[in-house]
């Protein structure tokens, strides 16, 4: 395995948790709140408890998504391959 598969794997395990993570917090918010969250918390007309809830939760949530399924691709790649994906493995 090569640089460019783990690359596409890595890259779409990414994207793909973080979409799934974007949904799950979305439902989470209007479960929370009962309204739809900031479709841009940028704007100034949004309050600012709301864009900054939405930025912290989001944030989070899709930071810790992505961590997590970079992780496991990047296990399942040294289990199909032997070894980490170059630039993951610790050096030392």
């Amino acid at each position: 395995m090569g640089s460019l598969v783990w690359k596409v794997l890595g890259t779409g395990a990414a994207v793909l948790a973080a979409s799934l993570a974007e949904k799950g917090i979305t439902t989470a918010w209007r479960a929370a709140t009962g309204e739809e969250p900031p479709v841009n918390p940028e704007d100034p007309d949004t309050h600012w408890g709301e864009a900054i809830s939405w930025a912290v939760l989001s944030g989070a949530a899709i930071g810790v998504a992505r961590l997590v399924a970079t992780r496991r691709a990047a296990a399942y790649y040294r289990e199909s391959s032997g070894s980490l994906p170059k630039g993951l493995a610790v050096k030392g």
